[in-house]
């Protein structure tokens, strides 16, 4: 083709080696979301603590479940990242975890990822059967102190109610993070965000699902998209998310941070 090379302007190229792929998910609604709608106050209220998904929350998990089963997606998750709260743990093993739990085999000795009523869910106990294996951590907590709904309980009462989660990454069994008269700010939220971002990237799974919250999200993503379109990174990487969005984006290593190698690739 004569006259010089085409104008690449507007597309980009990356070694797959050095990019996963992430399904970032917010929780379902739950009933801080109903009540700090109405007085925003609420969320301090200790009646909210470690708030669970509403009737509405529920619906919505199960839509969410009915879309990554129809697309495919629930087949590529190689693993699913949940913040260690009660909302977020109800919503992922409810959208990527087995069907019904009957344990009917004496030799059978899977665990359910949640048990019955988890919550005051009302709901039957998840199987693990079929489905990626589930980590809690830390990192990927709302927004932490002041705000009773964002306290978590102790590990040992989760590993009661979501036998099936692996806990083995939180090191203290009580909320050793949570203040009740201090709150982290923007700039502290997404410092924790980039610490995680980085936590995920030494996994060796590329494909991976994480079900976290909306401030955490939004003070995480805002740090990013400024290499692309002003439109892309305002309606699709900082926009707010709302209840049991889910949203994909593709994490890339640009400072050599390491990565697998390129087993596809053929000399």
């Amino acid at each position: 083709m004569e006259g010089g090379i085409a104008d690449p302007a507007g597309l980009a190229l990356y070694p797959s080696h050095r990019c996963k792929t992430l399904y970032l998910i917010r929780h379902g609604q739950a009933v801080h979301n109903v009540a700090g709608e109405q007085d925003h106050k609420a969320y301090s209220f200790p009646e909210y603590f470690d708030a669970q998904l509403t009737s509405l929350g529920w619906d919505q998990v199960d839509n969410l479940r009915k879309h990554v089963n129809a697309c495919g997606l629930a087949k590529k998750i190689e693993l699913v990242v949940v913040s260690p709260l009660l909302r977020t743990m109800q919503t992922a093993v409810g959208v990527f975890g087995g069907e019904k739990f009957t344990n009917t085999s004496s030799l059978q000795e899977e665990k359910p990822l949640m048990v019955e009523n988890a919550g005051n869910s009302s709901r039957h106990a998840i199987s693990s059967s079929n489905s990626p294996p589930f980590i809690a951590i830390e990192y990927c907590r709302e927004r932490m102190g002041r705000n009773a709904c964002d306290k978590r309980r102790s590990i040992t009462e989760y590993s009661d109610l979501f036998p099936g989660i692996n806990f083995s990454q939180i090191e203290n069994d009580e909320d050793v993070y949570w203040k009740p008269d201090s709150r982290e700010t923007d700039e502290q939220v997404a410092a924790r965000g980039v610490t995680f971002l980085k936590w995920l990237w030494s996994r060796t799974e590329k494909e991976i699902a994480v079900v976290t919250h909306s401030a955490f999200l939004l003070e995480t993503l805002r740090l990013f998209g400024s290499d692309t379109h002003p439109s892309i990174k305002t309606n699709e990487i900082s926009h707010p998310f709302s209840n049991c969005e889910l949203r994909s984006i593709v994490l890339v290593d640009t400072s050599m941070l390491g990565s697998d190698a390129p087993i596809a690739n053929y000399p």
